[in-house]
């Protein structure tokens, strides 16, 4: 195995570790933003208002989004096994 394949299999598993990631903190930054507006017009100052309200919207993207991520780290997983089994 080459250093370029290093590099391609490291460059795969960063773009599948963002495309993982991405569908449960994009909606936890948008709430965050919409929480925090919300609370420098109103002055209301609470730190548990925050974390509620992102914690069900990340589970509820989560449940939605399962399937695709599943087979998302499926077919990453596979397609690694397959370069294993094609170096030796």
């Amino acid at each position: 195995m080459s250093a370029t394949d290093v590099l391609e299999v490291a460059r795969e598993a960063v773009i599948i570790m963002l495309i993982v990631g991405a569908p449960l903190l994009m909606p936890a930054l948008i709430v965050g933003l919409v929480i925090a507006l919300i609370q420098a017009l109103t002055q209301v100052q609470e730190m548990t208002l925050t974390f509620v309200p992102k914690i069900i919207v990340m589970f509820l993207v989560l449940i939605v989004s399962l399937p695709f991520l599943l087979s998302t780290m499926v077919g990453f997983g596979e397609s690694l096994m397959d370069r294993i089994v094609a170096l030796g």
